[in-house]
């Protein structure tokens, strides 16, 4: 249990500040923590090279393991005259500030398309994402791709890389060490191939990350573990005879839930 426990962070996101987020895994024995750094109280123009020194010093002093998460509403789909341009200075931001602070990951997302322009975000999404790839190499930065939740299907709008042909697209399309896979368990739920269909097709071997959260099946919800109806036990078993030897994100409710819902994951940890 331990062991499982040390393996399993928490995604503080814009909760805190990331310097406060790193000395509340270090409080409460937390070794792996996600945050956004887009606005208040992160906004990224703040990331300043004394900044991210600071930081990147803290971390390494405190064996904290710190990601930064791009934001999902922001479309890498783009293909808009100036947005286009604005979604590659986006991603190279975070890229550039998790550089300077030696975070272990960025996540990103594939963005979203409007129903009737399917195709065309798709490929504009894989050139932005091959891009910010190649920049992430030169720059010692490990990106990971989500994979998101389903739109019913009356909505216009729907993220891209939410089922297994999607994510194919992406991950097929980048060879590139760079990008790995952020595996976010309630999103797959939601789908027909649910989490042993993504495992049996999706790349293993570039599975970094697993993001935890319960749910009711149904539509995107964020649950506490334990209230819906995935069978941790059988996902953690499927995960670990997968070969993954990463870290799971808590990704649900306040910072307290997420610390509980740890403790109930661990010992539901296959022995």
């Amino acid at each position: 249990m331990a062991d499982i426990r040390n393996r399993i962070g928490v995604d503080v996101s814009g909760k805190l500040s990331t310097e406060a987020a790193v000395e509340w895994g270090v409080e409460n024995d937390v070794a792996y923590i996600d945050t956004r750094i887009d606005i208040a109280p992160n906004p990224l123009e703040r990331f300043t090279d004394p900044v991210c020194e600071a930081i990147r010093a803290r971390c390494e002093e405190t064996g904290i393991r710190l990601g930064l998460h791009t934001l999902s509403a922001v479309n890498i789909a783009e293909v808009s005259p100036y947005l286009r341009d604005a979604v590659d200075a986006y991603l190279r931001g975070y890229i550039d500030a998790a550089a300077r602070m030696n975070a272990a990951w960025v996540e990103v997302h594939a963005g979203y398309h409007f129903s009737d322009d399917k195709q065309l975000r798709m490929d504009a999404g894989l050139e932005h994402l091959k891009r910010a790839a190649g920049y992430a190499e030169e720059k010692g930065v490990q990106l990971l791709l989500e994979n998101l939740n389903p739109e019913p299907d009356r909505a216009e709008v729907h993220y891209l890389a939410h089922d297994i042909e999607e994510c194919l697209f992406y991950f097929n399309g980048i060879s590139s060490p760079a990008l790995a896979w952020s595996f976010t368990i309630n999103h797959a739920s939601l789908t027909p191939e649910g989490i042993a269909g993504f495992l049996d097709a999706l790349p293993t071997d570039r599975l970094a990350e697993v993001r935890v959260a319960d749910s009711n099946g149904e539509y995107e919800q964020h649950m506490q573990p334990g209230d819906g109806m995935i069978d941790f036990p059988d996902m953690f078993a499927r995960i670990e005879a997968a070969g993954f030897t990463g870290h799971y994100m808590c990704a649900f409710g306040s910072l307290e839930d997420m610390l509980r819902g740890r403790d109930w994951m661990a010992d539901r940890f296959p022995s």
